[in-house]
């Protein structure tokens, strides 16, 4: 196949900054060479290229939309380019820096303290230090209002319990974002890697989002000292505040996995001949698989800006983000769909990449927002009537 070149039916690229379109312009780059060679073998072996961190460090791409403890303070824009050639390459590799800077170091910059800050921010930003983020449990994935783990306060510190399942980066994190029913409400904890009672196991078996680390932790009578805790944040707001700054990211992200089979479905309908010798681009059912998919990345594209215009005015919410996820989702598996289809039995191989977007894609739908929660987010901005409660 050929290089990689973009993909701007409408000319989206004209409502661009340099500044922004440097930034897309550099990612690619770093992607295509050092992601791309390498990811399929990743992927194969269920591992994360952990090579790669200190690097995407160096690059400034850990909480590169935060200005502060030396992050690259990119714009809302800038940065939903970033995620979406990160992910062009890999769920796992945007999953990854996704955590780190939304799910990690945001909520310690937001909600912590100044000396919560101090010790693990440079850390996060430079990746000498990994984070995950433990909200979801067992029992409770999509209403963690439900949520069972436990924080009880004694002799001056905080002792937790439960369960916490699906985490990205679990076993290879040095910090846990930790969140806990206490007797004052939902609380959030930051648990170091080899605190007794703390433990972690990786998830196996995966056929999705395999060159990406999954796991659960567990905490049993895990005691943390009391300077542990995130003191400005109280309730469910904290970390509902996080998975908004994070489900951004995928929806710019999930974009480039759609270009990615866009693109390669569209090379190789040009360069695949059938029947009279002629391309299969030639027949129109083909054409007009690809005319969906290139209208439907094109709506996608003006969605994730619009959205970073408004993120970047202070005018984005919720609501809007949980949009831009479901749709932008929704449309990138569909798409990974047909361009299977039209690579026909060449596109189940992993010579393309197409199987390995699809596979991952059907995790990045579920995961920070189910499609029918998010249906049900907006279903309850344009009547006023939450239906999920």
């Amino acid at each position: 196949m050929a290089q990689f070149r973009g993909v701007d039916y409408l000319l989206i690229d004209s409502m661009l900054s340099e500044e922004e379109l440097l930034v897309r312009q550099s990612v690619r780059q770093f992607a295509d060479a050092e992601v791309m060679p390498l990811i399929r073998d990743c992927y194969r072996e269920g591992r994360f290229p952990t090579h790669l961190i200190p690097k995407l460090g160096e690059l400034g791409y850990f909480g590169a939309n935060l200005d502060a403890y030396g992050c690259a303070g990119m714009s809302s824009v800038e940065y939903g380019l970033l995620m979406q050639e990160l992910e062009r390459a890999d769920s796992g590799l945007r999953s990854f820096c996704s955590v780190q800077g939304a799910l990690v170091m945001y909520p310690i910059l937001t909600y912590g303290s100044k000396e919560q800050k101090d010790q693990w921010m440079p850390r996060l930003r430079t990746g000498s230090a990994v984070g995950c983020f433990g909200l979801t449990e067992p029992g409770f994935g999509s209403n963690p209002a439900g949520m069972q783990t436990t924080a009880r306060q004694d002799n001056g510190g905080w002792i937790l319990n439960g369960e916490k399942t699906w985490i990205t980066n679990g076993s290879a994190a040095d910090i846990a974002v930790v969140w806990a029913r206490t007797p004052d409400g939902i609380r959030g904890f930051l648990v170091e890697k080899g605190t007794p009672g703390f433990t972690s196991s990786d998830l196996h078996g995966k056929m999705s989002m395999r060159a990406s680390v999954t796991s659960s932790l567990a905490l049993a009578d895990c005691r943390v000292p009391a300077s542990a805790m995130l003191p400005g944040a109280k309730g469910l707001k904290g970390p509902l505040s996080c998975l908004t700054q994070a489900r951004y990211g995928i929806g710019w992200g999930v974009i480039g996995a759609a270009m990615d089979c866009y693109e390669t479905a569209r090379q190789y309908s040009i360069l695949r001949t059938q029947f009279d010798g002629k391309p299969i681009a030639a027949h129109q059912l083909v054409q007009e698989k690809l005319a969906w998919m290139i209208t439907e990345i094109t709506k996608a594209q003006l969605l994730a800006l619009h959205c970073g215009r408004l993120k970047d005015q202070g005018k984005l919410d919720p609501a809007h983000v949980s949009m831009l996820k479901r749709n932008n989702v929704g449309m990138a598996l569909e798409c990974a769909r047909l361009s299977r289809d039209l690579l026909g039995a060449n596109g189940i191989m992993d010579e393309a990449p197409i199987m390995r977007h699809m596979c991952n894609l059907e995790t990045v739908k579920t995961y920070e927002g189910t499609d029918h929660i998010h249906a049900l987010v907006i279903g309850e901005r344009v009547t006023g009537i939450a239906a999920y409660k």
